[in-house]
């Protein structure tokens, strides 16, 4: 049964490598502790040509030119592992966490679907790359030789089965040592004292000479040396979270180079779900700001002196999106375009990205339905869209349980599937199921919070008699948007003139009036309303005009709501 492990040398380098990809080919030196008694904790190869080691102090290091410092970032190295596990989970779903920089995975019945072994690890390595990690990659017939040989050997190894001894032979048995420093340091004694420099001499060694002197432990890494061991796999089931964080030197001010950092960490998140085959339905941006201080070093000299320091504020900002998406370049425009109209107000020290996993939209057109715009394309629009009027303008309207007029609210607009009817009927307008369509000239009118009454012109003192018109004529409201301030003079209790100060066309004796009708709602809320609605007549320059005529009760102002046509 094959195995293959997934190894990161310097976990702690690459971890910050992958929110700075330049930093790979300079000399790099990662540091822990609190200044001023910072040491290395790991370094990259050019580090190490320098002469830098783990251990070594920041003032000993400091005659280094060209030598890059960085802070250890624990949340990045926790970003990377988990960018790590979506690599192996995406191949094989056992996969075992043997620490923070080694996957195991179990390629048993992968080879019908991916290929041969070689192929598979090669695939291993490449998804890696795409993902910001430099691998090491090795596949073998047992999880503990997978995992010498990706520790030993550089690039993509394949050991096939019973070449285990012979491939492991010339590694050195430092790779044997456990995470214990000093039982490490006391076993590398004496393998030294014994001549035991690889694990093929450690391997030759008799059995029983060997258990005598180091006990069951040395059997066991005589058996390691040898790939004679045989275990199965502790699968481990991380949560589904898509995180990535960055942790800045210095603070940032502008958003041109914040849209520069936040490009880098759209696409790892991209490529991290799509991995997993996922998308993203929302986004969340979390930016940890400075509050008065000009660096790192004031604000740790104010909290050792007890200063009380007040603490960094958290700047956050949520993209819900109407489908799932994934699109590094679609995000980035739109986070650019929400801090552009919501800016965080203060200097950047820490970004932070999560994005909320969702399934792939699946959609497909339908053979005679009109074509619709992307709705990567749609979102981006509309966002600009937002940007310039509001976001409290733009959406899809949502109607309010209500009396009042008017009365919806604004929502995210979000498309929704077409649902395939019979053919032959179309959906009403009140959503109360499907009516029957009769010919191809029928419409349906939806109107949403318009008012058709029949006007009755028996009352009026207007000569209608010689007006050819059906008997059941229906006069429709064309409402005005915004509706028309007008001064009304009431003489009996009715409007009897009007005048509006915009409109000259709108203004004059009122022939007729039908009402009031009155109307209130929401008086138990703090915005309450209460109107008296009347139909007017009134005599203009071009002919008779009917009105829709409001009174607002709350504040007595008068408006013109619409025409009758």
């Amino acid at each position: 049964m094959p195995f293959a492990c997934i190894f990161v040398p310097d976990f702690p380098v690459e971890a910050l490598v992958r929110a700075e990809p330049e930093l790979r080919y300079q000399p790099l030196a990662v540091l822990e502790g609190k200044a001023p008694l910072q040491k290395v904790f790991a370094v990259n190869e050019n580090a190490r040509r320098a002469g830098v080691s783990p251990g070594m102090s920041k003032l000993q290091i400091e005659a280094c030119t060209g030598l890059v410092l960085r802070t250890r970032s624990l949340p990045q190295e926790a970003a990377a592992h988990a960018a790590l596990l979506d690599c192996a989970q995406s191949f094989s779903p056992r996969v075992e966490a043997a620490g923070c920089d080694t996957i195991i995975l179990d390629l048993a019945g992968l080879e019908p679907l991916f290929g041969p072994l070689p192929k598979i690890a090669r695939a291993l390595a490449r998804r890696a790359s795409d993902l910001g990690l430099e691998t090491s990659v090795a596949v073998a017939g047992n999880p503990d030789t997978a995992t010498l040989a990706a520790r030993g050997f550089l690039g993509v190894t394949v050991i096939p089965e019973g070449k285990e001894t012979e491939q492991l032979g010339s590694l050195p048995v430092e790779v044997l040592l456990g995470n214990s420093v000093q039982e490490s340091a006391q076993l590398l004694e004496t393998f030294n004292r014994w001549g035991v420099r690889k694990l093929r001499d450690l391997a030759a060694l008799p059995d029983v000479a060997l258990s005598e002197r180091l006990g069951q432990a040395g059997i066991r890494l005589q058996k390691l040396a040898r790939g004679d061991t045989s275990r199965t796999l502790v699968p481990v089931e991380p949560p589904l979270i898509f995180e990535e964080v960055i942790e800045l030197e210095y603070p940032l001010v502008l958003l041109e180079p914040l849209a520069f950092l936040l490009g880098r960490l759209l696409e790892q998140l991209c490529a991290r779900l799509e991995a997993r085959a996922l998308a993203t339905q929302e986004l969340r941006l979390d930016l940890e700001l400075q509050n008065g201080y000009q660096s790192d070093e004031i604000y740790a000299k104010a909290e050792s002196l007890e200063l009380r320091p007040s603490p960094r504020r958290l700047f956050s900002r949520t993209l819900r999106l109407p489908v799932p998406l994934l699109d590094s370049r679609i995000f980035l425009k739109l986070l650019q375009l929400d801090l552009k109209a919501h800016p965080p107000g203060a200097p950047i020290v820490k970004i932070q990205l999560a994005a909320e996993p969702a399934r792939p939209r699946a959609a497909q057109s339908g053979l005679f339905l009109p074509p619709s715009p992307e709705p990567e394309k749609l979102e981006l629009t509309l966002a600009r869209i937002a940007g310039i009027v509001g976001d409290d303008k733009v959406g899809s309207l949502e109607l309010l349980d209500t009396h009042r007029p008017e009365g919806f609210r604004m929502q995210r607009f979000a498309p929704s599937e077409p649902r395939g009817l019979k053919p032959g009927y179309f959906k009403s307008a009140d959503n109360a199921g499907l009516k029957p369509c009769s010919t191809v000239n029928d419409h349906n009118i939806h109107t949403q919070n318009m008012n058709f009454q029949n006007i009755s012109f028996q009352n009026m003192n207007l000569d209608v008699q010689n007006i050819d018109a059906p008997c059941d004529l229906v006069t429709a409201l064309r409402i005005f948007r915004p509706p028309v301030n007008v001064m009304v003079t009431m003489r009996d209790g009715k409007p009897a003139h009007i005048t509006c100060s915009k409109n000259k066309e709108i203004q004059g004796e009122i022939l007729w009036a039908a009402g009031p009708w009155r109307s209130s709602g929401d008086w138990w809320e703090q915005e309450g309303w209460a109107r008296d609605e009347w139909d007017i007549a009134v005599q203009g320059n071009t002919g008779i005009a009917l009105y829709r005529l409001v009174r607002d009760r709350i504040d007595g102002r008068w408006i013109l709501e619409g025409t009758y046509d």
